[in-house]
């Protein structure tokens, strides 16, 4: 028996409040990298970092507040803990690892096709182990021809959002790319979800190992939401970020740079420093008349 599926139990809710962290993750881990960029002398190893951890938890982030909406009609729906926890550990990483490759390694059309289609991968397989946490009293099974869909959105995604991060300097382009990169997250998410098929088992009350979505993720999605907004927070209130590199970190060293240099002061050649005292020479005598002037 096929089960009855539907992605938006609570109508547009959770897909709108999915794209919004979507598009928060995307925005901080890009001028996180952004900020690499701007100032060589920065702690590059960390501001990569933080940039992967926030595009990372954005992305696993939107996807559970998507899966709250999900339900299949027949039959109670629950999570598995380590499931869960291992597809948010997976977004990181392999996140991390495109971040940190293009963040080093520059954004010629190998390293970003390399980077991207490592961490399109990445997110592909955060959405999967997080559709496997999912505990029902069925066997889900999926189209595959959506399925390869999916994956290569997620590729597509991950390369324009590294791009964007390496090419786009200015804070209101990089929202623009913030938002793009959510929609693309968004579809691929959503994209996955139309792949999805429920064959639901004989015994409608069979029970299942699990918690239910609401006891399970709202708690879970606590942690990676004040991660953002504390990411957000050192973001917000970085100088270089905030006023740019021209009017932060070289702007001193412009000025300083074009003030004259004041002239070294001549010496005197009548005055030497002997003793530490300085004495002046005495101006020779003037050489008395010859008779022959007269």
């Amino acid at each position: 028996m096929e089960g009855t599926v539907d992605g938006f139990r609570y109508g547009a809710v959770t897909p709108v409040a999915a794209y919004v962290m979507a598009c928060l993750g995307g925005a901080l881990g890009l001028r996180c990298i952004v900020r690499t960029l701007l100032n060589g002398d920065a702690w590059k190893p960390g501001w990569l970092a933080l940039g992967a951890a926030s595009i990372g938890c954005g992305i696993w982030t939107m996807h559970f507040i998507a899966m709250i909406g999900f339900q299949v009609e027949e039959t109670r729906i629950g999570y598995d803990v380590g499931l869960t926890v291992l597809s948010l550990a997976v977004a990181i990483v392999v996140v991390g690892i495109g971040v940190f490759i293009v963040g080093y390694r520059g954004a010629s059309k190998v390293t970003l096709s390399v980077a991207g289609v490592i961490t399109g991968l990445g997110v592909a397989a955060m959405h999967y182990l997080g559709m496997a946490a999912m505990r029902l009293n069925g066997n889900i099974h999926y189209d595959d021809f959506t399925v390869v869909l999916s994956v290569l959105i997620a590729i597509f995604a991950a390369t324009a959002a590294l791009w964007a991060a390496v090419t786009i300097r200015g804070f209101l382009a990089s929202l623009g790319a913030s938002l793009v990169m959510g929609v693309a997250v968004s579809g691929m998410h959503y994209t996955g979800m139309a792949a999805v098929g429920v064959h639901l088992h004989g015994n409608p009350d069979a029970s299942w190992a699990g918690d239910s979505p609401h006891s399970l993720l709202l708690p879970m999605l606590v942690g990676p939401f004040i991660f953002l907004v504390l990411a957000g927070v050192v973001v917000m209130f970085d100088p270089l970020l905030v006023l740019g590199d021209g009017e932060w970190s070289h702007g001193p060293r412009k000025k300083a740079a074009a003030m004259p240099k004041p002239a070294a002061a001549r010496p005197d050649p009548f005055s030497e420093a002997q003793d530490g005292r300085v004495w002046r020479r005495p101006e020779p005598e003037a050489t008395p008349p010859s008779r022959h002037q007269w």
